[in-house]
């Protein structure tokens, strides 16, 4: 008897990205908020955005030295697990009056 797999993907674990996020957050800030003008904030990011973001560091699409190197150390459901976690937080705007 053979066995089939189906296409479906393992479902992301943001509690096993809230434990990888420790790495990101010496530039990005603990819980995805960016203390630095030049790493944007993770926290509320969509996962499909954040996950398109670091395959391309992966691939070479997207450039950037730190983000590259950090990248190509993730597999793809590290990078699963973090978009999760991120994505999780709920993040409110404040227009403001001109």
């Amino acid at each position: 008897m053979g066995l089939m797999i189906s296409g479906a993907t393992l479902a992301a674990d943001p509690v096993n990205g809230k434990k990888l996020s420790a790495q990101c957050s010496v530039c990005h800030g603990k819980n995805g908020i960016s203390k630095y003008p030049e790493a944007p904030n993770l926290a509320g990011m969509s996962s499909l955005y954040f996950e398109k973001s670091m395959v391309d560091y992966q691939k070479g699409e997207r450039h950037d030295r730190r983000m590259s190197l950090i990248a190509k150390n993730l597999s793809k459901e590290q990078i699963r697990d973090l978009a999760a976690w991120y994505a999780s937080f709920e993040v409110t705007v404040t227009i403001p009056e001109l």
